[in-house]
């Protein structure tokens, strides 16, 4: 069998309609947008249509969507812009989000930029608990609020909806990481009440380096980046035309095929957790019930091995790619904080699986074979 990948919540591959339409931008339309000439002009065009696509999918306008190289800048520039934007000296977060908010707040408050840095509680399965949200909100100054709608690691759904309503009431300034949902379902911003949202289109079959930052049109921010008047003043810098391009067909091929990728995918989902649950002790991470978890990713703990650092290793000879990890050792940073988060066993192994439309049901029969080899061998007597 050729190598099965199980790893798409790291990074999708590059779906074909998706390669042929940047082929063609590269090909044919080298024009910088910036120039006022024929040839830029039409390369502007290119761009101006990948946002009116982009935001006609989310709801949004065009003026609300801002193209960045992905996730990272994109969150990066929501919380730092944001914060400063309204002076904001609180913020909330949860210690599962990614390091790309994480690492950002922090450094905002060993700057001093912000005075208080709140988590908010979840459980051991990464629920927020929303009791507590709106304890931190109403006790607090203004806050900045930074909460993702689906944990990359385990998968759990955060009901933005919810967050946002608070937020609302509170007046606070709601940031959403939005990466690993982005896509996989259908965003009505003008119903979300998040002032920031993001993508990054490497994770729906898009391209690499290339992603958006949605900006609701109440909200008025500085740039993060400076030395051109791209993104209408809000980012300096030529953009990466190609890859603009990609990101709103990946995104619009999402969309037209979404039911059916989802309900596929599902299936793929349900029947790996079936199959590994014959496996003895073995328990699954974060939420696993399809109203509360992201369809796209299953989070396995497995029993505590000899070498449990080893576990991808093998997966990965035997041709299977995924990821995982252990929750932090006692007086280590080594290991995962999402699953330190949830209070985890840092001595049992646990292993991402994540899913896309290209995967199926025989490759699936491998991996539990495989799996269940390994195990066999490995678990500590």
């Amino acid at each position: 069998m050729e190598r099965v990948y199980l790893d798409n919540a790291a990074t999708t591959p590059l779906d074909k309609e998706v390669m042929a339409e940047m082929v063609n931008v590269m090909r044919n339309y080298y024009g910088n947008p910036s120039s006022i000439h024929a040839q830029g002009r039409e390369v502007r065009t290119l761009i101006e249509k990948a946002r009116k696509t982009v935001a006609g999918l989310l709801n949004a306008t065009p003026a609300e969507i801002f193209f960045t190289s992905g996730g990272t800048e994109a969150d990066n520039t929501a919380i730092r812009c944001g914060i400063a934007a309204y002076n904001i000296k609180h913020a909330i977060t949860s210690k599962i989000e990614h390091h790309a908010v994480e690492h950002t707040l922090n450094m905002m408050l060993e700057q001093g930029v912000i005075d208080k840095l709140s988590f908010v509680d979840i459980d051991e399965k990464g629920n927020v608990d929303y009791v507590h949200l709106e304890e931190l909100l109403k006790n607090n100054e203004r806050s900045f609020v930074s909460l993702m709608h689906a944990n990359n690691e385990l998968g759990t759904l955060t009901d933005i909806e919810r967050v946002g309503d608070l937020c609302e009431q509170y007046a606070a300034i709601y940031h959403c990481d939005t990466v690993q949902t982005m896509g996989h379902y259908k965003h009505d911003v003008r119903k979300l009440k998040a002032h920031f949202m993001v993508c990054a289109a490497h994770k729906l079959h898009g391209p690499k380096g290339v992603g958006f930052l949605f900006v609701n049109h109440n909200v008025k921010i500085s740039p993060m980046i400076f030395g051109g008047a791209q993104e209408r003043n809000m980012r300096g810098g030529t953009e990466n035309v190609y890859g603009i391009v990609g990101l709103a067909k990946a995104l619009e091929i999402a969309y037209a095929e979404m039911e059916n990728h989802q309900q596929h995918i599902q299936e793929l989902k349900d029947y790996l957790k079936l199959k590994l649950n014959e496996i003895p002790d073995v328990y699954f991470n974060g939420e696993t019930d399809s109203e509360k978890s992201l369809y796209t990713v299953l989070s396995v703990s497995f029993p505590a091995m000899d070498m449990a650092d080893m576990l991808l290793f093998n997966l990965d000879i035997n041709g299977i790619s995924a990821s995982g990890g252990s929750a932090c050792s006692s007086g280590s940073n080594i290991g995962s904080h999402v699953l330190t988060g949830i209070h985890a066993d840092p001595n049992r192994p646990s292993v991402r699986f994540s899913f896309s439309k290209y995967n199926t049901k025989e490759e699936l029969d491998y991996v539990v074979e495989k799996v269940k080899e390994i195990v066999d061998k490995n678990v500590a007597v």
